[in-house]
């Protein structure tokens, strides 16, 4: 004869699949795969264990070096560098925002003042002579860079982060990347 269908509602939602004895789910679940908590061999005969390959505070002035007479050199003041451990990926997004648009304006400075340049005006504002203009490369798609969708986002202090598409058809090559300043 015909099933009857059991009636659902979203406070008791039929299950869209019942369970039986003879799943494959089961045989491949966590539980059949760590039987044991002890650790496995391989783990517990490991070689460097406990060494301390980075640390972060425990020097006063970093005086790191590569090979190649690479050196890492902090940018900014020492004050303004972290002083003390933290979270990695655990700042808020609006942190991580003001931080990155910090650094925005400070290279902002740099280059100005290394290139000679009188100031920045805004992205927004129209002009007929050529202007120097201070902000980022964005994409206006899916990520993924072409001569069709990159955009110039102002910075904040000039710009107040307006967004202006980019022309480089005209351009016999170019170089760039999401986030260059």
């Amino acid at each position: 004869g015909p099933q009857k269908r059991s009636n659902s509602t979203p406070e008791t939602p039929r299950p869209k699949r019942a369970p039986s004895s003879r799943s494959p789910y089961r045989l491949f679940s966590p539980g059949s795969f760590s039987p044991s908590v002890a650790p496995s061999q391989k783990y517990s005969s490991r070689a460097g264990r406990g060494e301390v390959v980075a640390s972060f505070g425990a020097v006063q002035g970093p005086a790191w070096s590569g090979r190649g007479g690479c050196a890492v050199k902090l940018f900014g003041c020492p004050e303004q560098n972290l002083t003390k451990p933290y979270k990695f990926m655990f700042q808020k997004a609006l942190d991580v925002r003001e931080a990155l648009a910090g650094r925005v304006e400070e290279l902002g400075e740099v280059l100005r003042r290394h290139h000679g340049l009188d100031g920045f005006t805004s992205t927004a504002l129209p002009a007929q002579e050529p202007v120097t203009v201070l902000g980022q490369i964005g994409c206006d798609g899916n990520g993924k860079l072409n001569a069709k969708s990159v955009l110039l986002v102002g910075d904040r202090e000039h710009s107040g982060g307006a967004q202006v598409p980019l022309d480089l058809s005209e351009l016999p090559e170019y170089s760039l990347f999401p986030g260059q300043v």
